[in-house]
């Protein structure tokens, strides 16, 4: 006796990319027998008629996020699930850059219907104490803790470029020998941005094999023929790297991830969504369902999901269109999910990590004697890479006049109540119009960040996010416009995904009344703090660059 038949599907069959009129029955959470023939003699408890819907495996997230989403994994499976996502490979190194390792453990107590695994975070700072303060530091006795837990089974993105290309005794690297000589076949994730030459081969050399950074045709075939598996988020699938990957036929060597999601955009859709935008851009539906479901299975190691297989996990969908990828049922362990709002439970410090103080005016005043000459972020409208320009700023009644300038203040709060510190900046092509916004959601060392082209408005956002206990703010003429509270480390609510996205809505849309001009303004505001990701960025030290890790003067002499 079966449990569960599901007659008259188009089962996508992974080992010869192809579509099959078949009959799938399931057992005991697990796919039986798959066949053309009839199977009803095997005593089904339920059978589903599929009406000539695509059946095809669930997909599998080996590179993101949970945070990015800004709510805790219970709130995070039933809408990832709702999506198609079954499993996901979280580096949860955002709630880690707040609590430490008793953030991740307070993670993987929750129970979920998804099955979550985990990736060590190895870059907690994401460079150095010395240039980012952060709540928490995974260190070597940490990683060496969690490599003790069966669901960890990777080691999260490795970001310190200094660390990993010129400084052989660097936390990061002691990290990736403690990961490779306790657990040798250990996945090992590379963040490998504008990378290449001899410096890519000094990322591989340490043991890093994949990358999820931003691609362009021409990073894809130099990682590519040097070996690197390639996991392509969102703002990488274009028709340009989608060619790319069709005419060298590099699908067993990529996969389709999301790494960051930010949950107005997860309230419509998540691995999926990126699923059919590859589609879109050109790859055969076939290779796109292969690279999000079997390529990320087998990156990772598992054996026992991926693909519609006798003695796999049944995790399947069941698709109404293949081009649109429309979902009309998900299945996990061969039953149907349905969405639900969970109980969040967090210790009570977890509620009361914003600790800073107000800002005042004084602080956001430059006393000088002549015109200056100022470093400054310039952002763009696509992606989160930023460029290091020098522009001249006027005196007025001896202060510079940065209001006046064209430019927008960024100001960065050491806010653990550690030491601080205050860094200060300055971004170009960011806000157009009067106003602030003011972030604890800053990349990854999450402190207070609030960036303006009024000092009335830069004070009135930076303390409505300390009265929230973080979370984001905009404001305009004096007065909020948008918030969403995010009180749980100052990164996640427990509210429900409808309610948090309506809100981060509010935010991104008064964003754009400022002038913020980019493909997602909230991950290119949130990332101008992560010293990362090239080229000139921001922490609580000051500016930063971001390969030599030199802090940049916010005035010239």
């Amino acid at each position: 006796m079966i449990d569960l038949l599901i007659i008259n599907a188009r089962v996508f069959n992974t080992f010869l990319k192809s579509f099959e009129n078949q009959h799938v029955s399931v057992k005991d959470g697990k796919f039986y027998y798959i066949s053309d023939e009839d199977l009803h003699y095997l005593e089904p408890k339920e059978i589903l008629d599929a009406q000539g819907k695509y059946m095809i495996p669930g997909l599998i997230d080996i590179h993101m996020h949970i945070e990015s989403s800004m709510v805790p994994p219970a709130s995070f499976s039933p809408t990832a699930l709702s999506h198609g996502v079954t499993t996901v490979v979280a580096d949860s190194h955002e709630i880690a850059n707040v609590f430490g390792i008793e953030g991740i453990q307070a993670f993987m107590e929750q129970e979920t219907e998804m099955d979550i695994f985990y990736a060590i975070p190895s870059s907690v700072p994401s460079t150095t104490s010395d240039r980012e303060t952060t709540g928490g530091i995974i260190g070597v006795s940490e990683v060496s803790a969690l490599l003790q837990y069966p669901n960890v089974i990777a080691l999260g993105e490795a970001m310190n470029f200094k660390g990993i290309t010129s400084e052989p005794h660097s936390l990061i690297r002691q990290i990736l020998r403690e990961t490779q000589t306790t657990k040798p076949f250990m996945p090992l994730e590379g963040h490998i941005p504008r990378v290449s030459g001899e410096d890519l081969a000094k990322f591989m050399f340490v043991g890093l094999t994949a990358d999820h950074t931003h691609q362009s045709p021409e990073s894809i075939l130099e990682k590519a023929k040097n070996g690197l598996f390639l996991e392509f988020q969102k703002k990488s699938i274009n028709p340009e790297n989608m060619a790319v990957i069709n005419q060298y036929k590099l699908y067993e060597y990529m996969a389709i991830i999301t790494d960051d999601i930010m949950v107005d955009d997860f309230t419509k859709g998540h691995l999926n969504e990126n699923v059919r935008l590859a589609i879109e851009a050109g790859l055969p539906v076939e290779e796109a369902i292969y690279t999000a479901t079997y390529t990320p299975a087998r990156r990772m190691g598992f054996q026992d999901r991926g693909a519609i297989m006798t003695g796999y996990l049944a995790d399947f969908i069941l698709l109404d269109d293949l081009e649109s990828f429309k979902i009309a049922h998900v299945y996990k362990n061969g039953k149907r999910t349905s969405p639900h709002h969970p109980v969040i439970a967090f210790p009570d410090h977890f509620y009361e990590s914003v600790q800073c103080r107000p800002l005042t005016k004084e602080d956001l005043q430059f006393k000088v004697e002549k015109e200056m000459l100022c470093n400054v972020i310039a952002i763009q409208e696509v992606g989160t890479f930023t460029e290091h320009v020098q522009r001249t700023l006027a005196e007025k009644d001896g202060f510079l006049d940065w209001e006046n300038s064209g430019l927008a203040l960024i100001v960065v709060m050491e806010r653990y109540g550690k030491n601080g510190n205050i860094g200060y900046g300055f971004v170009e092509n960011a806000l157009s119009e009067k106003g602030a916004i003011a972030t604890t959601w800053a990349h990854d060392h999450h402190n207070l960040m609030v960036m303006g082209t009024s000092i009335e408005d830069i004070l009135v956002a930076q303390q409505a996010v300390l009265a929230m206990q973080g979370g984001y703010v905009v404001s305009a003429n004096g007065t909020v416009t948008a918030s969403c509270p995010l009180p749980i480390g100052g990164i996640l609510s427990d509210e429900p995904v409808s309610v948090l996205g309506e809100k981060l809505g509010d935010v991104r849309r008064e964003m754009r009344h400022l002038g913020y001009k980019n493909t997602n303004e909230i991950m290119s505001f949130s990332t101008l703090s992560l010293p990362v990701s090239p080229k000139l960025k921001i922490t609580d030290f000051g500016m930063m660059d971001v390969h030599t890790h030199e802090l940049i003067p916010l005035m010239e002499r």
